[in-house]
């Protein structure tokens, strides 16, 4: 299958993850169809199955030890389709780019990984390469849990086409998403003793993790841009009408945190402030949580070393997450390295330039040289 129409069928295929089950889709099409491409080019299949049409692929051509992954997620995120000006789930060229729901981030990077081992002139590897596709990266991070408690894959090194400008990323800050939904009792608002209002607690705690804020502004780290931890206040619900005392409240909100920050005394420093609050009001509280950790590439990392010296651009830091630090819990020299721009991911009109793609088709051909052959 030629690159274009590969990636027209990715783009096709809606895989949206999301924590909102109306929405939540699954990935079983993307991932057959990258299995059934791969196959054909004498690579050993492995789909993962994670049930709810979810599932990771693991595609090995060659064999031996050490060898190079390249990695990404299948998935994408929610889109509102009235903002696009074209189809989000058609590949459509113009102005020198392809637009379509995760054309960079990063349903792109596989075509182009697939073309590269296409391109080499002696498919005769003397250590395997990996194809990795994964699960549920942009929701809950169910594919790369599942590998990390599989323990598989194997490899020596392993490199994540997430949307870098083609500039390696040895670093970048974690991610905990919180879901807070503080429950009292709701009643007629012309009497506040007849209930108990969680709006009023929840502006309690809100100013609490204010607080939280600050504080986490005094931690830095120069190897980011935003040298401090940063907190986001990103959701919130709560009530019905005006003449109802508030009975259910809910707050979703995130913390980016530093490498070497402990992420287990920063949850409990948050549930500690949640519980006083609710204790001293007599709320009910539940508190959902997703942690990624921070990532920070070995300080001789070899794989950032060749990325610096094929593309001429030395190791940077970044504020979003990825799966690196599960494919660096599997053993693994990880680097983050992709052709799209993250300032268009998760937006409207999403795209990747073409002036990226023989770059990084020439690129990943090289890597796979050096690591492989």
């Amino acid at each position: 299958m030629e690159l274009t129409d590969l990636l027209a069928r990715i783009i096709h295929s809606n895989s949206i993850s999301s924590i909102n089950p109306s929405i939540d889709q699954g990935n079983r099409e993307v991932i057959d169809l990258l299995a059934n491409t791969l196959g054909e080019l004498g690579f050993a299949i492995e789909i993962m199955d994670l049930g709810d049409n979810k599932a990771n692929l693991i595609a090995t051509y060659g064999s031996g030890p050490g060898g190079l992954v390249l990695a990404g997620h299948t998935d994408t995120v929610p889109c509102d389709e009235a903002l696009w000006q074209s189809n989000p789930f058609q590949l459509t060229e113009r102005d020198n780019r392809w637009y379509g729901l995760g054309s960079c981030d990063m349903k792109g990077f596989f075509p182009l990984a697939i073309e590269a081992f296409k391109s080499l002139p002696d498919k005769k590897l003397k250590q395997p390469l990996i194809i990795l596709a994964t699960a549920d990266e942009e929701s809950s991070m169910a594919g790369a849990k599942a590998l990390v408690s599989a323990g598989r894959p194997i490899a020596r090194s392993a490199l994540i086409g997430e949307p870098t400008n083609n500039r390696p990323v040895k670093m970048h800050k974690g991610i905990m998403i919180e879901k807070l939904t503080i429950t009292g009792k709701s009643g007629h608002s012309s009497n506040p003793a007849l209930g108990n209002n969680a709006m009023e607690s929840m502006q309690r705690i809100l100013g609490q993790l204010m607080a939280m804020r600050d504080r986490m502004k005094l931690q830095k780290h120069p190897g980011f841009l935003i040298d401090h931890p940063t907190l986001n206040l990103g959701c919130i619900q709560g009530g019905d009408n005006a003449n109802r005392i508030c009975g259910h409240c809910f707050l979703a909100f995130e913390i980016r945190p530093l490498p070497g920050m402990d992420l287990q005394q920063l949850q409990k420093d948050i549930e500690i402030e949640v519980a006083k609050t609710a204790a001293a009001d007599k709320m009910d509280w539940t508190l959902e949580k997703l942690i990624v950790p921070p990532f920070c590439g070995d300080e001789h990392s070899e794989i950032v070393a060749l990325c610096e010296k094929l593309t001429g651009h030395r190791g940077e830091s970044v504020a979003f997450a990825t799966e690196a630090p599960y494919l660096q819990e599997l053993g693994m020299d990880v680097v983050v390295l992709g052709p799209g721009d993250i300032d268009v991911a998760h937006q409207p009109n999403e795209f990747l330039p073409l002036d990226r793609v023989q770059p990084t088709i020439n690129f990943l051909s090289q890597l796979i040289g050096h690591s492989c052959l």
